[in-house]
């Protein structure tokens, strides 16, 4: 029996791989020069921005890839209740003094010993792997029942919404929700019943908007970005500067103007406006070529997953993926509001990068079971 399955088992999917890697490679060495920003303004020491993205980001996250993509995919199935369970009340912890920390008037992180991490990272991969089980667990009904499915959706957003909207994180939510309804989706929902559900996000969101001004705040900053150039539409306003200054080519590897003095955060979630300014329109084509490339080879392995929980663990990390990097490159450039979300693989943040090698690591061992 064992003979058999190990002649089953397959290598990982050596494009996907590929694609990561240079994505991780990449994303490392525009991430170096982004922080020259922040080192020339004094306010970090290069040794901790290098020590958190490359050992605690890098380092780990590539051992944890590496022991995941060992351990089969199913396993997550038997655990995913209590998977999603601890995330949620990980997330919660934001809120405890001592542990939780807040940054920009947002509480988002905690912290143990000399760690800080953001736990709506493992709250993304703990939302995907319970609901790849709960959608094929009732596979039938969510193709044939549309209230269920929608209510199904409901109840999960509400569970997840509540601590997001508390820090408050509307975009991570937004995020979520999307993975989850392209879960839906791939398990057989109708378009009908896909449309109710988006319109009854969109009308949540405006609710939202009303309910928590600076909801509505970012949406009338993206509306009229110069109608406040100082304030709320700064940070838009330098970098369509920082990216119209690139160019076609770009200014050159370390050479952005914007980073030094202008870009707030030009680790966090500007720093697709450096990378656009130091490597130009081909450079930034490029970038988001990778970025698309990485996502359609994970549909592909979606679609060669052996059963429905294998393609819809799939098709959720490639979701959560390429929605959140599309979200912070539009940001940047001015065609969606401003999320605070980061650029997967490139922004600052080690913890956040070692829990998306995590999560892909998972899709690598669907990929070794994939069917023919």
């Amino acid at each position: 029996m064992s003979n058999r399955r190990a002649k089953r088992l397959k290598p990982v999917d050596g494009v996907l791989l590929s694609l990561l890697s240079v994505l991780v490679v990449s994303g490392f060495f525009i991430f170096l020069s982004a922080s020259l920003g922040l080192l020339a303004r004094g306010r970090v020491s290069f040794s901790s921005i290098a020590f958190n993205q490359f050992f605690l980001g890098i380092v780990l996250g590539t051992i944890l890839l590496f022991i995941v993509s060992r351990i089969h995919y199913k396993v997550w199935r038997k655990y995913a209740p209590y998977i999603f369970g601890f995330s949620v009340l990980l997330t919660f912890l934001v809120f405890i003094p001592g542990i939780g920390m807040s940054w920009g008037g947002a509480s988002r992180w905690v912290h143990f010993g000399p760690i800080t991490f953001q736990p709506v990272e493992l709250l993304k991969i703990g939302v995907v792997i319970f609901m790849a089980h709960f959608i094929s667990k009732h596979a039938r009904k969510v193709a044939s029942k549309g209230f269920f499915a929608i209510s199904a959706l409901g109840a999960g957003v509400a569970v997840v919404a509540m601590p997001l909207l508390l820090q408050p994180d509307t975009g991570s939510l937004v995020v979520i929700v999307l993975a989850i309804s392209a879960m839906f989706f791939v398990a057989g929902l109708k378009w009908r019943d896909l449309g109710i559900m988006l319109f009854v996000a969109i009308l949540a969101l405006a609710v939202l908007a009303f309910i928590r001004p600076y909801v509505l705040d970012r949406i009338t900053t993206f509306l009229d970005p110069s109608a406040d150039a100082q304030g709320s539409g700064y940070q838009v306003k330098q970098s369509l500067i920082a990216i119209g200054s690139g160019g076609v080519t770009g200014r050159g590897f370390g050479q952005s103007v914007q980073k030094f003095n202008y870009l707030p955060e030009p680790i966090g979630d500007s720093i697709f406006a450096v990378y656009a300014e130091e490597f130009g329109f081909i450079g930034s084509v490029l970038l988001l070529g990778i970025y698309l490339a990485l996502a359609i080879r994970m549909y592909f392995v979606a679609i060669r997953a052996p059963d429905m929980f294998g393609a819809l663990l799939v098709v959720g990390f490639a979701t959560l993926m390429i929605v959140q990097s599309l979200f912070n490159i539009a940001a940047m450039l001015g065609v969606v509001p401003l999320s605070g979300l980061p650029l997967i693989f490139v922004s600052h943040g080690g913890t956040a990068l070692a829990a998306t090698l995590l999560g892909f690591g998972i899709v690598l061992n669907v990929s070794r079971y994939r069917k023919p």
